[in-house]
């Protein structure tokens, strides 16, 4: 096994320094390991230090390949949470086509416990045991290791722009948000900041198992909350019990979502019941009851039809449980996303992908929800995609990594895409 750890210094100058195509996949690798060695747990360091490294490589890049055009290359960060920022840099076009977006998170889920002791969640540890060279560590597969190849991509085309002089056809953008295994303020600040628009051809690196997934289910969030009165257990008569009654409206939730119609593209809607509390004693009858409800839903199933269903539940356990009452809030509305077969993004992505893979690549959907799905929805934009290295089974685990081949695959295609429209 070996580290992949770089020094600052060591990445900025060694990183990216090839023409060679091995070489690019060689060193976005290496990239990719220095990037998952810096902690930006969300909860946790958050983004601080990962964004101001790539921010110093951005500008080493811009100023020593960006030839006479580095001045015209823009960047930009904007404070989204105190001491978090959101980054993006930029290569105008010539042309008014729509740009060329490649946005991806800065941050992971938090470290975690149950990691192997030889590979640690900051290890960036590299391990060819099994004969497939992987790295190890949090964020390996989500989503250090497709922001490496967007990186890659972003950096080779500075390049370029400087060896010939001249501006490309297309603008491109390098776009890294905070927030994104939260309430993913970041993209929302983006969105709000103009750094993209329903024009703008827009892909993230969200680790797709090989596929290109263009469709996502929406994620509407309830808290549901019982009030009963209180009683001791003995004369329960006297009180009226906030659990019981929220048992009546969880079963009465679960059932409807689950007979909520399929979709062909997205599958079932479903329901999660993640947080509850309730109650002080084993011997009172309890007069509060919260549940934490996460539904992920699919057309024609939205958030107007999942408020019925809660409305209904809250009807049902005050009829069952005479004096509770129960009340709601949505705290969470983001629509379903919908493939669109026109768009032109799609196409030249397909294009890509099947041309560097030499196979029919598949076009899926996305499980759960990223900053393309947020500004689908927000903007109606119909070029909002996910491609990435890794799987998304791996994603949040203890032992998350990404094989070396996954990586490779996305670089070039990330770059043929580029060669395709922005050039």
């Amino acid at each position: 096994m070996e580290n992949l750890g770089l020094e600052p210094e060591e990445a900025k100058a060694g990183i990216l320094g090839s023409d060679n195509e091995q070489g690019l996949d060689d060193q976005t690798w290496d990239l990719a390991g220095h990037l998952v060695g810096i902690d930006s747990s969300d909860p946790g360091a958050y983004e601080g230090r990962i964004e101001g490294w790539i921010k110093e490589w951005l500008i080493k890049k811009i100023q020593t390949t960006g030839g006479s055009m580095a001045g015209q290359i823009g960047l930009k960060e904007k404070e989204v949470l105190p001491g978090r920022f959101n980054l993006m840099a930029r290569i105008p076009g010539k042309s008014g086509k729509p740009g060329l977006t490649y946005i991806c998170h800065m941050d992971t889920v938090m470290l975690g416990d149950g990691w192997n002791k030889d590979t640690p969640a900051l290890g960036a540890v590299v391990s060819q045991a099994d004969g497939a060279k992987r790295l190890y560590g949090r964020g390996a597969c989500d989503m250090k290791s497709g922001l490496a190849c967007a990186l890659a991509a972003f950096a080779r085309a500075v390049e370029l722009v400087g060896k010939e002089g001249q501006l490309p056809d297309r603008t491109f953008t390098f776009i890294g948000t905070v927030d994104e295994e939260d309430f993913m303020r970041g993209v929302e600040q983006a969105i709000q900041d103009g750094w993209v628009s329903e024009e703008d051809w827009i892909l993230d690196t969200e680790p797709t198992d090989g596929q290109i997934q263009v469709a996502h289910k929406g994620r509407t969030w309830f808290e549901l909350t019982m009030d009963g009165i209180t009683a001791h257990a003995s004369n329960p008569w006297k009180g009226a019990d906030a659990i019981a009654a929220m048992a009546e409206a969880v079963s009465y939730i679960r059932k409807s979502i689950a007979a909520c119609p399929p979709h062909h593209d997205l599958g079932v809607s479903t329901v999660t019941f993640g947080q509850i509390t309730g109650g002080y004693r084993p011997y009172v009858v309890p007069d509060t009851c919260k549940v934490w409800i996460d539904m992920r839903l699919v057309p024609p199933t939205d958030t107007r039809a999942a408020d019925r269903i809660v409305k209904q539940a809250i009807e049902l356990a005050q009829q069952e449980i005479p004096g509770v009452k129960g009340r709601y809030a949505i705290t969470g509305d983001r629509p379903y996303v919908e493939k669109d077969d026109g768009s032109l993004l799609l196409k030249h992505l397909k294009q890509a992908c099947d041309q560097v893979t030499g196979k029919d690549t598949v076009i899926g959907a996305f499980n759960g929800y990223t900053d393309t799905a947020v500004i689908a929805g927000a903007l109606g934009n119909h070029n909002c995609m996910s491609y990435g290295p890794g799987s998304l089974e791996l994603a949040h685990k203890p032992n998350e990594y990404v094989p070396y081949e996954d990586v490779s695959r996305c670089r070039r295609v990330l770059w043929r895409l580029v060669e395709q429209v922005v050039f």
